[in-house]
């Protein structure tokens, strides 16, 4: 807290209102939601009266303080912003009229986003009861500089976190001009006049291509119980093996499904993003098998290194080729077997194809180290505005 303020109890600047009202059942109404870790309010949904099922309920008004009783001590709090004045909340939730002739709203919003506040919250009752009272928010201390002073924090506050807002979207606007480069490179690859000279096949003359296991099915033999990757583990370019599940299979079935190293694993749909998305499989799991929405490809080595077809396929070129090809509903997409054999493929000799992956993989490390260090300043970023909120409550802006 800050030495040359007086430290005050919210009391002083704070009024609890307690205020309800009785539910027209023919009236919509806004609910709110306090987000954690002081977040904000938002708009949770708008329903009419008559969905709701607890008829008294309190009106929140722009610029009040307002608490939740169980999430308050993981930072349950926020103002009300005006947007959201008229929105109601159940009794579950305390809320505070602000005396402004003592109290900037602003400059109360940034400090319940403090470590000087939180810790207050957090100690508060006992540990074996999450909830608070509204007594308890109004016995919290908080540092008060004059209102003149509480308005110059705040828009010092702004003009730093607008700062810290721009250096961040800067960051990100770096990353994905990355990702960009990456494409761009794949798609100059893959240009007509760059494979002008490579001879072009279909998919199906050049792969085994095989659909996975079917889920739920009604199995009578020797069982065995196998890891399977679902569409959830195969991502674009990665696998996601968090979680992986198992499922009882023949026996005799097992062996057709098994996953080899060297695998190009694609995704038969869903949203759009997961059309023909994949990657490959390099045994990162012994005795793995697949369900039946991702589609094995299985290449012969001496014809082409796997990372250029996965390179191939996720290019523009294999996009454009299975979203024209799919079939499509409102949100959703897929395709079968038909048309992933029927996708042409270049093949260049395989020494072209080795040089081609280089190219890319040492691209792709730049981009990545690129992100790495974005995420390294985004964390930095992150920390930023805690410790100039913390700075404003000694008053060291």
């Amino acid at each position: 807290m800050s030495k040359q303020w007086p430290n005050v109890r919210l009391r002083e600047v704070l009024r609890y209102r307690k205020e309800f009202v009785i539910i027209d059942e023919l009236h919509t109404y806004k609910r709110v939601r306090v987000q954690l870790h002081a977040q904000g309010i938002i708009l949770r949904d708008e329903v009419p009266g008559a969905l709701i099922k607890t008829k008294s309920q309190q009106v929140c008004r722009a610029g009040e303080f307002l608490v939740a009783e169980i999430d308050a001590k993981v930072g349950g709090f926020g103002i009300v912003p005006e947007a959201l004045d008229g929105s109601i909340v159940s009794s579950h939730y305390f809320l505070f009229v602000l005396d402004e002739s003592k109290l900037d709203g602003r400059f109360l919003n940034y400090f319940i986003r403090t470590a000087a506040f939180r810790d207050q919250v957090e100690a508060q009752g006992s540990t074996n009861y999450a909830a608070i009272r509204s007594a308890d928010v109004l016995r919290y201390v908080i540092p008060l500089p004059p209102l003149a002073e509480q308005r110059r924090i705040v828009a010092r506050i702004d003009e730093l976190a607008s700062q810290i807002e721009q250096a961040r979207k800067l960051r990100q606007h770096t990353v994905e001009e990355a990702r960009s480069l990456v494409a761009a490179k794949t798609r100059s690859l893959f240009a007509v006049g760059s494979t002008r000279d490579w001879p072009s096949k279909s998919l199906g003359e050049v792969a085994d291509i095989r659909s996975g296991v079917t889920l739920g099915r009604r199995l009578a033999g020797p069982l065995i119980r196998l890891p399977y990757l679902r569409v959830a583990n195969v991502q674009d370019g990665h696998l996601n093996l968090t979680e992986i599940k198992e499922v009882e299979v023949l026996q005799a079935e097992a062996e057709k499904w098994k996953l080899k190293t060297g695998d190009l694993l694609l995704t038969e749909g869903g949203d759009w993003d997961k059309l023909g998305r994949g990657t490959i499989w390099r045994e990162e799991i012994a005795n793995c098998i697949h369900q039946n929405h991702i589609f094995r490809i299985r290449i012969r080595p001496d014809e082409f290194v796997p990372e250029f077809l996965a390179s191939l396929i996720g290019s523009s070129i294999g996009k454009a080729y299975f979203q024209e090809a799919s079939k499509q509903t409102t949100n959703l997409a897929s395709i079968n077997q038909r048309q992933l054999r029927a996708f042409r493929v270049f093949q260049p000799p395989v020494s072209v194809q080795r040089r081609i992956v280089a190219e890319l993989d040492a691209l792709q490390t730049e981009v990545d180290s690129v992100k790495r260090l974005q995420a390294e300043t985004a964390n930095e970023l992150g920390a930023l505005l805690p410790a100039v909120l913390d700075r404003a409550v000694k008053g060291e802006l």
